[in-house]
């Protein structure tokens, strides 16, 4: 077994593909619109499905905005140098969260940004 991919629910298409693909640096891998039921699914990712877990974004038609809950936690992406890449991500207009530096009781270099409907992305340095 693996984990194939996670899926979100999104107000505006567009504007979650352009944070995944501009700000996070993502590929949109697959879109497809299925008017019968009145959705569309897109599927962005760092690498092919068929190697890596990625991220269905789903968009049903009639729906501009969703309550998040307080259910759901956080995406998490490994990266070289959380500093680095938080500053590149306010640069190209994502919102920071929480800002670069350790985490609570812990030594792992973490931050937080925002995804355009507010879900939340952790950074965790690469060990």
């Amino acid at each position: 077994m693996r984990m194939l991919h996670t899926m979100l629910r999104v107000g505006d298409l567009q504007r979650s593909i352009d944070f995944y693909t501009q700000v996070l640096g993502m590929q949109l891998l697959r879109r497809k619109d299925y008017p019968d039921g009145r959705f569309t699914l897109a599927f962005v990712g760092y690498g092919d499905e068929s190697e890596h877990t990625v991220l269905e974004l789903t968009h049903n038609w009639d729906t501009g905005h969703y309550d998040l809950g307080d259910g759901y936690g956080h995406i998490a992406l490994e990266v070289d140098d959380v500093y680095q890449a938080a500053e590149e991500i306010r640069q190209r207009g994502g919102k920071i969260l929480r800002e670069a530096g350790p985490m609570n009781a812990g030594t792992t270099i973490i931050a937080f940004v925002a995804d355009p409907d507010g879900y939340p992305v952790e950074l965790i340095g690469k060990k």
